[in-house]
């Protein structure tokens, strides 16, 4: 446990991301969209429950970021780069297309078909037409890409990197 504790604080903020979203699997959650007030700033929905968007925030929130906090803050001054113009810390970090705008913004886009690594995120447009984000961990599938830590029904880790069309690759921090 001693030596687990001490390679996990040498750890890079990607290994960080996996570590935690990967934590993530053991939890039990179900994928539940139910709006749900929360405090803010750090605010978070039961761990048992949650979306696409919560693996990637509480990822983040084991490197201290807490992008809640910071999407609000960008979406407060920068309003029209939004899609729903209202200000609500209780959803509006929990939406893919918020992220894509904040980690756009962060100029933390990549080209979507080359240069993936470990602690990236993808956002998908699945063929249902819904937006899906996942994080990208350091394991390979059968494919030879990446698998990947997303929540669709329950937090898996999949190789899916390529099931879906990608929007957008993200590293954040650069």
């Amino acid at each position: 446990m001693i030596v687990a504790t001490i390679l996990l604080l040498q750890a890079t903020i990607p290994q960080k991301l996996i570590a935690s979203a990967r934590n993530q699997l053991t939890w039990g959650t179900t994928y539940d969209p139910s709006y749900v007030s929360m405090k803010y700033p750090g605010g978070d929905v039961d761990r048992t429950k949650g979306v696409c968007t919560d693996v990637i925030i509480r990822s983040y929130r084991s490197v201290h970021i807490d992008l809640q906090k910071l999407i609000i803050e960008h979406k407060r001054t920068h309003m029209s780069l939004y899609p729903k113009g209202k200000l609500d810390p209780n959803i509006d970090h929990r939406r893919v297309k918020n992220m894509a705008v904040f980690f756009r913004a962060k100029n933390a886009n990549l080209p979507t078909n080359k240069d993936w690594r470990p602690g990236d995120i993808v956002y998908w447009l699945l063929d249902s037409g819904l937006d899906h984000i996942g994080l990208v961990t350091d394991k390979r599938g059968p494919s030879g890409k990446y698998m990947v830590v997303h929540n669709m029904n329950t937090p898996l880790e999949e190789d899916v990197l390529g099931k879906w069309r990608v929007v957008s690759h993200y590293r954040y921090p650069k």
